[in-house]
């Protein structure tokens, strides 16, 4: 009796040593983020060239923007995350001023206007909610997304699912989203006396400036009578650590847009019709004109392999098509080097090259009796090149502090790009990341 009292008591006390065993790692499992962390983003870009699309592929790009976000990443419990993504984007832009460019004392395509369309603020509010699982092998999240501007506005949701095992060495992921975008088109000013109901050549614009070179000026033009745009993606990822010093990963995506795919302040000049002028401006034939649906589809892959405690290479490459007829490689190369323990340089380059548009025609290279043209250059053959560097510092232990606020990494870099249709760019970002005490 005493043995089987003895026995009782020896799987008693192990069963409950089990379940004390399995509510401590419940209880103190390494949570996904230890404690609130805070991004501070902003950037500022500039680009100049010389094929606006709002004059029909000839005129003035020069444009600057001044961006502000920033990023809360809060953990909820061990499992939650709710990130909170906020930003505000204020531009300046000689091209898309010339909207109206007959608010000044000569209108010309190269000549920034004054008018109400010469600048513009983007504002954004995104949340996403992140879960993993217990073995930290399953993580779902969903997002939701608004952003709007003077004449668009945006809505999105989306999610992921990401799958890691084979001792988290493997990971497959897929992807979705979906946004509802609606614009309030603003239109040429030279073209709004031609809509319904207008009065034509008896407008004040007309009127009060003088048309040279046609007189009777007799533009295409109608309003578009829906201006709303949809865009469903969904991807597919792969990833793989290959050895314990590289790791490859393959990406699929496809983007299908049904709507309004064309921009509304953007002209035409038709090689066909002959040219009517106020001052130097070319008056527009008509509005970009480009089909309501779009497909994309991109598949790229990255590569990266730790050298050793100074450098690492990063690489990627993607290809593109879709069904308006653009083809394009993309191939980029980073080597992060380690010049100190906190301090960390990136040099990049990045190649790009596309075909054009099926669509796509150059200043007074459509013709009247097309059904679909643009004179966007971003949608025109083109080479490009852009050369970048960065540096970080980044100190895992936050010593520095502002407020309750640990500074965890600090990151500044800068890029040049430039392409072969007479257009650049450069900005410059810094990001800062805290940590909450």
């Amino acid at each position: 009796m005493k043995k089987l009292i003895l026995i009782l008591c020896v799987f008693a006390f192990a069963k409950v040593n089990a379940q004390s065993s399995q509510d401590s790692t419940q209880v103190y499992k390494k949570r996904v983020l230890e404690t609130t962390e805070v991004d501070f983003l902003t950037s500022y870009y500039s680009q100049d060239g010389d094929n606006a699309a709002v004059s029909g592929g000839l005129g003035t790009e020069e444009l600057t923007d001044a961006t502000g976000t920033i990023v809360v990443s809060i953990p909820l419990n061990d499992d939650d995350v709710l990130t909170i993504d906020a930003g505000v984007s204020a531009y300046t832009s000689a091209s898309s001023s010339n909207v109206d460019p007959f608010d000044t004392d000569i209108a010309d395509p190269f000549q920034a206007s004054s008018g109400a369309s010469s600048g513009d603020s983007w504002k954004s509010l995104a949340g996403v909610y992140s879960h993993s699982s217990d073995d930290r092998n399953d993580i779902w999240s969903a997002k939701v997304s608004v952003s709007s501007e003077y004449d668009y506005a945006s809505f999105g949701v989306g999610g992921s699912y990401t799958k890691l095992f084979n001792e988290k060495n493997t990971e497959v992921s897929v992807n979705g989203n979906v946004f509802i975008d609606s614009w309030s088109a603003i239109y040429p000013t030279e073209l709004r006396p031609f809509a319904e109901g207008g009065n034509g050549l008896n407008n004040s614009l007309f009127t009060r400036n003088t048309i040279t070179g046609n007189t009777n000026y007799a533009p295409r033009f109608t309003e578009f009578a829906d201006e709303g745009r949809n865009s469903y993606s969904l991807g597919f990822g792969f990833s793989q650590i290959l050895h314990k010093n590289v790791q490859g990963s393959l990406a699929l995506d496809f983007v299908q847009q049904q709507g309004l795919l064309s921009t509304p302040f953007q002209r035409v000049y038709f090689g066909d019709v002959a040219d009517s002028f106020i001052d130097n401006f070319h008056l527009a034939d008509a509005i970009e004109q480009l089909p309501d649906s779009r497909f994309k589809v991109a598949v790229g892959g990255r590569l990266n392999w730790y050298l050793n405690e100074m450098f690492t290479v990063r690489t990627f490459y993607r290809y593109y098509f879709d069904d308006w007829g653009i083809n394009s490689h993309t191939a980029s190369i980073e080597v992060p080097i380690k010049i100190a323990d906190k301090f960390t340089v990136y040099p990049s380059y990045r190649f790009y090259n596309q075909t054009a548009a099926d669509y796509f025609r150059p200043y007074e290279g459509a013709l009247s009796t097309d059904e679909f043209y643009t004179s966007d250059y971003d949608l025109s053959e083109y080479v490009a090149n852009q050369f970048g560097i960065g540096v970080s510092y980044t100190d895992i232990f936050a010593k520095a502090h502002i407020w309750k606020l640990g500074l965890k990494s600090i990151d500044l870099k800068f890029y040049q790009y430039d392409r072969d249709t007479n257009f650049s760019s450069s900005i410059i970002t810094a990001g800062l990341k805290f940590v909450m005490d």
